[in-house]
């Protein structure tokens, strides 16, 4: 947030020089994110009053007649879009001659036949703010003609303080000045209260007395949207420029100035931190505003800049009184042949002013709207619609809710002081909720700070923040002022103290570790993932982090779900929503190095099918697994990169299976004669095998591709440790034949079921096909490994051959014999 130096020193006259408070906000809890100088104007830049504004026939210029003080009159031409029909007596900005600014010397020069005495300027080119759009303005007698700028407008230096999310009071000129005062124990000049209201006011309110609960919820709080709405009047106004001090404040702060009745809530705003709303009374019509909830059927809303919006039951909304008291507009809108609800709405509550009812340049009596939202329903609103307004930006981290009458009678004030006729009476509705009584104890707070703090120096910490401090001996009863939404618990009362007391006197002490029983193994999956990274990368993979954005093509390209999450703002067109696979963006980072030799990749990221999101590893090899130099390379074949799997799992200490799948079983990314369900520890997680030619084609990769997918966290199991037996091997060799189609798999899991305990291992080494063992068949010889407690006789192996040879053929296979 930037606010002036100037100004908080006005509200704390004791504040210390600009070079001395770097470190007071940072023990606030406030850190600056920087201090700007602002410079005044140059000498040669004076307030001018307009004694006539004429257009210049035939071009785009307005002739201005200027009173210069000593100067006289001069004349100039202007081609600023406010320049036309300006009022006499209005005061601008006008460089004169002889002066220099932006690296230009200004002087007299002709334009259009008119001899134009200097340049009348915006507050971008006068180095005071970002508008560029129009003349700076100011209203008549803001100063005798003549007199330099840079008497009024003062160099100054601006501070960017950076707010955390619960320091919603803070976000005003007063929240800051309540601080700084209660933490260098400095006097506090609380700004004008402004007139309060007498009696009953001109506009009738009705709050919605139907509330919403979030998600549709029946367990969650019930939620009335507004719990506080103050409506006052002013009438009689001349909109045009706001004074100049007030515009100073307002664009030394960041916002643009626009005119009297904007700018004087902008500042209001900005001072006390109560957003506020003002509409033009001719389109409050029956003098009346109705606060409800929005249609069963959404519609378009537009907005005060011309945008669109639409709006659903969940929003809140303000309307004028065209329509009878009710709870929610749809309500209000069932009796056909009614206005539409979009004509009717004079905001989106607590976010953005409706184009109907706003503030114009011929505004002359105005509705001004006070009033606190619940924080929840404005930012589930806003993001929605995409709306960050300042006014939400303070509405969703916690307004005061007593805040509202006193922001009004400031506003009516300021705007009474600028020509305009305030109604006394007020019409306040709405109960608000204010911060309970805390209870807490000295020893509790200084147990938890780890220093000393006496209790009566808490005492008046807190007091000094704004609190009612009650109790006695050691025992702290205190009630937060209004103002403090975020102190709730006495852990509060124990930050504040710490905050005033001073960070610095914290004692240097060695921390004691606490692990709380709930944390006890809690970053087993974070090891687990840290663990996967570390081997894949030793075993030679490249880990890659991709975009987790996809588009409806890349999906059909990679024959994977479309994506169901959608994004509202895209980047570019091809990141339109959440990827529901990981391999698509393994495969497009094998594409961008398609002309490489190889490539070895793997990724650990979030996937968001419709079956809900979950994370993945997902691992692709292409071309050689070991390229080839004065010594022979490793093919990439599929059987080095299931090798490459298995050394995975190894490495791990994981048991890992790879079973054929067929027919409708194979996923969509694999060709259908390879592909294999990852089975890790006994569970499936995923699946391995080469891409599908036809995709391989839709990227534009040539040769083979291979690709693991599996779910994480991989399927862990605890270590063990045994003796390595001390008795020898016993092996024997076995050559079943088998239809073509039955896999490897198949086999191996047949003879692990009848091998009993002896049977240790079972390793394929041969496959042969040919016309001695019949067309269609193969032969897959393996080697198995048998062990007991002792060395091993034919007469103990012999019979579990036998076993699982009578396995083979029932299963209606045979067995080679030589």
């Amino acid at each position: 947030m930037k606010i002036p130096y100037s100004w908080l020193k006005e509200l704390v006259p004791g504040l210390p020089v600009v070079s001395e408070l770097e470190p007071i906000f940072a023990q606030l809890g406030l850190p600056l994110e920087g201090v700007e100088e602002v410079a005044a104007p140059p000498a040669g830049v004076l307030l001018v009053a307009v004694r006539s504004a004429e257009a210049m026939p035939g071009t785009q210029l307005t002739r201005l007649t200027l009173d210069v003080g000593e100067h006289g009159e001069r004349v100039i031409a202007s081609g600023a879009g406010n320049a036309v029909g300006l009022p006499a007596g209005t005061m601008l900005a006008l460089v004169s001659p002889g002066t220099e600014l932006g690296g230009l010397t200004y002087g007299v020069r002709a334009l259009q036949g008119v001899e134009s005495w200097g340049m009348a300027a915006s507050a971008k080119e006068l180095g005071l703010g970002e508008s560029s759009a129009g003349l700076m303005l100011f209203p008549a007698g803001t100063a005798k003609p003549g007199t330099p700028m840079r008497e009024l407008w003062a160099a100054d230096h601006v501070l960017d303080v950076e707010v955390t999310p619960n320091r919603a009071d803070v976000l005003s000129a007063l929240g800051l000045a309540r601080d700084l005062a209660a933490f260098l124990k400095l006097d506090l000049v609380v700004p004008a209260a402004g007139p309060q209201a007498v009696g009953e006011g001109e506009i009738r309110v009705s709050l919605p007395e139907k509330g919403i609960r979030i998600e549709r919820d029946p367990t969650q709080k019930l939620r009335f949207g507004c719990d506080r709405f103050v409506a006052r009047t002013v009438s009689g106004l001349r909109n045009g420029p706001a004074p100049l001090w007030m515009q100073r404040r307002v664009t030394l702060a960041g916002m643009r100035s626009i005119d009297l009745i904007v700018d004087t809530s902008n500042y209001v705003m900005l001072e006390l931190g109560q957003p506020t709303a003002l509409y033009d009374r001719r389109d409050v019509r029956g003098d009346q505003i109705l606060v409800a909830f929005g249609l069963r059927q959404s519609e378009v809303v537009r907005d005060l800049l011309g945008n669109e919006h639409e709006v659903g039951p969940e929003d809140l909304l303000i309307l004028d009184g065209a329509q009878p008291e009710v709870s929610t507009v749809a309500d209000a809108f069932e009796t056909a042949g009614q206005p539409k609800p979009g004509d009717t709405v004079l905001g989106i509550a607590g976010i953005v002013g409706g184009d109907h009812g706003h503030v114009r340049a011929d505004t002359t009596d105005v509705v001004i709207e006070v009033a606190h939202f619940d924080p929840v329903l404005l930012r589930r609103t806003s993001t929605r619609l995409g709306l960050k307004t300042d006014a939400v930006y303070r509405y969703e981290r916690g307004v005061d809710p007593l805040l509202p009458e006193r922001a009004a009678a400031r506003l009516v004030g300021l705007l009474g002081d600028a020509g305009g006729q305030v109604h006394p009476g007020a019409t306040v509705v709405g109960d608000p909720e204010i911060p309970g009584r805390i209870e807490a104890t000295g020893e509790q707070i200084r147990a938890l700070l780890g220093m000393p703090v006496d209790t009566d120096e808490m005492r008046g910490i807190l007091s000094r923040l704004g609190c009612v401090v009650e109790g006695e001996g050691d025992a702290l009863s205190v009630v937060p002022p209004s103002w403090r939404v975020d102190m709730a618990i006495w852990q509060d009362l124990a930050e504040e103290v710490a905050r005033l007391h001073g960070y610095s006197h914290l004692p240097e002490s060695l921390p004691t570790l606490r692990v709380h029983e709930s944390n006890v193994g809690a970053e087993k999956e974070g090891v687990a993932r840290a663990t996967l990274r570390r081997t894949l990368a030793g075993l030679g993979a490249q880990e890659v982090v991709t975009y987790t954005f996809t588009s409806d093509e890349e999906a059909q390209k990679a024959r994977t779900e479309r994506p169901g999450v959608r994004l509202r703002n895209p980047l570019t067109a091809d990141r339109t929503g959440l990827r529901t696979a990981l391999y698509p963006s393994l495969v497009k980072a094998a594409q961008a190095h398609s002309k490489g030799d190889r490539v070895l990749i793997f990724e650990m990221g979030r996937i968001f099918p419709a079956s809900g999101e979950t994370e993945r590893v997902g691992l692709l090899m292409r071309g050689p697994l070991a390229p080839r130099t004065d010594q022979a390379g490793v093919a990439g074949d599929f059987r080095a990169f299931k090798g490459l799997v298995e050394s995975l799992a190894g490495t791990l200490g994981a048991s890992f299976e790879l079973r054929q799948l067929r027919g409708d079983a194979v996923p969509a990314a694999l060709h259908p004669g390879i592909a294999g369900e990852v089975v890790w520890n006994g569970q499936s997680v995923g699946w391995l095998g080469a891409l599908h030619p036809e995709i391989a084609q839709a990227f534009g990769l040539k040769g083979d591709t291979f690709l693991m997918e599996a779910a994480l966290p991989l399927p862990g199991r605890e270590w063990a440790f045994r003796d390595p037996s001390r008795a020898p091997a016993a092996w024997r060799d076995l050559a079943v034949i088998t239809p073509a189609g039955v896999s490897y798999g198949e086999i191996a899991a047949l003879l692990r079921e009848h091998g009993g305990t002896l049977l240790e291992s079972v390793e394929p080494f041969d496959v042969f096909t040919g016309e001695q063992i019949g067309a269609g068949n193969r032969s897959v010889a393996v080697r198995l490994v048998f062990r007991g407690d002792k060395t091993l006789t034919d007469a103990e192996v012999d019979p579990v051959m036998d076993a699982l040879m009578t396995a083979v053929r029932a299963q209606g296979w045979s067995i080679r014999e030589k």
